[in-house]
């Protein structure tokens, strides 16, 4: 990301990257499963305390994510290498279609807003992608401009995200079973091809493969 000159494409690109990496799609087949036996009131607790969880983290990890990969000598390639692995690992889970049953997780049915933290507000909501991208934007911004382009976005996924969990129970009479396991899968094939571009450019910043590979 080249935060020297703010334009549409750099916004557009930047929240594309957010919604994948921090927007609700990820996120909403393991909230319905894992909250499916709590009442309307329980899962908009849940869904407020996730979103608000991944958003306060994800504005820590842009106030402090250039900070941390200074004092850990960690470039931004290798955050990328590392962040497209996990990434992988639950994207294939998507694609091979759900394996789990919802009752599997009645142990932390006691305590709803722990499943609420992890693992809904990391690493579902605010994935790998978003991690990523947010770690390597804190690296890279170079303006207060650019600065508040990035906090200014990550506010509006939020907002987005709270939308949406808070009103699960109005959209999910509107979702299909079969409409969202198949939208689960294809995404899951999609996800796992961005993990596997985010480990190629990584390799590519870190000079083991060449930068036009990378690209």
């Amino acid at each position: 990301m080249d935060f020297s000159v703010i334009d549409a494409a750099l916004v557009g690109k930047l929240l594309l990257l957010l919604l994948i990496g921090m927007g609700p799609k990820i996120a909403l087949v393991p909230f319905l499963e894992k909250t499916h036996a709590f009442d309307t009131e329980t899962k908009v607790r849940i869904g407020r305390q996730m979103v608000l969880t991944a958003t306060v983290t994800a504005l820590i990890l842009f106030a402090t994510g250039a900070l941390l990969m200074r004092l850990l000598h960690i470039t931004g390639g290798a955050v990328a290498v590392a962040g497209g692995i996990i990434l992988a690992l639950i994207a294939i889970k998507m694609a091979s279609g759900p394996t789990e049953k919802p009752n599997e997780d009645v142990a932390l049915a006691s305590d709803p807003m722990k499943i609420a933290v992890f693992p809904l507000a990391v690493p579902y909501l605010l994935n790998p992608v978003g991690i990523t991208v947010i770690i390597l934007a804190s690296g890279e911004v170079v303006s207060i401009a650019s600065a508040v382009l990035v906090t200014g976005l990550i506010l509006i996924v939020g907002a987005f995200d709270y939308l949406v969990f808070t009103n699960i129970d109005k959209l999910a009479k509107r979702m299909k079973p079969a409409s969202l396991i198949v939208s689960e899968v294809v995404f899951g094939i999609l996800l796992t091809a961005v993990a596997i571009q985010l480990i190629v450019s990584g390799l590519g910043n870190l000079g083991i493969i060449s930068p036009t590979a990378a690209h």
